[in-house]
């Protein structure tokens, strides 16, 4: 083979490689395009060495609260190796929200039965939004490994009936006072 043949062979091979690049990048754009799919939208950044002195994920203000408009939002720490709270009680049918986050190391967590699964990144917020159709407990595990404990990193979504879900004064119920 004479150095031109090579010269040709090489081009030709550079073509294809560039119509395979431009293919990908256009399924790309075509599927999020077509499925709606972006990049997340709520980014809020916390301090991870300062959560418990923030005034949304201090300890005193974790756990379910019910808004004014009636949804519940659910603020927890994924923290190795476990959630804090343990046990989240929230109501059927109600919207609710989850805002996580974590101090130390990547997390992540799936509630079975539903569509909720989500990564937590130290120093951002992750928020899910929800609604639980049937009552009953569902498990959440972490499911980004985050050492030796991730095996024992679980929690309990304690869903109760509407009917069920009296909160405090101030909009707080928890696992104990749901059963």
């Amino acid at each position: 083979m004479d150095e031109h043949e090579l010269l040709k062979t090489e081009l030709r091979w550079g073509a294809v490689v560039a119509a395979a690049v431009a293919l990908i990048v256009a399924v790309i754009i075509v599927s999020s395009v077509m499925l709606s799919l972006h990049p997340p939208s709520n980014v809020e950044i916390i301090d991870p060495t300062a959560l418990n002195v923030s005034p949304e994920f201090n300890e005193s203000n974790l756990g379910s609260r019910e808004s004014p408009d009636g949804s519940i939002i659910v603020r927890i720490i994924a923290t190795q190796f476990a959630f804090v709270p343990r046990c989240l009680a929230v109501a059927v049918g109600r919207p609710v929200t989850l805002r996580v986050t974590s101090p130390d190391v990547i997390h992540g967590f799936i509630i079975a039965g539903t569509n909720v699964n989500t990564m937590v990144v130290p120093g951002y917020v992750s928020e899910v939004h929800t609604v639980f159709s049937h009552a009953g407990d569902h498990l959440m595990p972490c499911h980004e490994y985050c050492g030796l404990g991730h095996s024992e990193m679980v929690s309990t979504v304690h869903v109760v009936p509407a009917t069920d879900w009296q909160p405090d004064a101030e909009g707080r119920m928890s696992c104990a006072s749901s059963k």
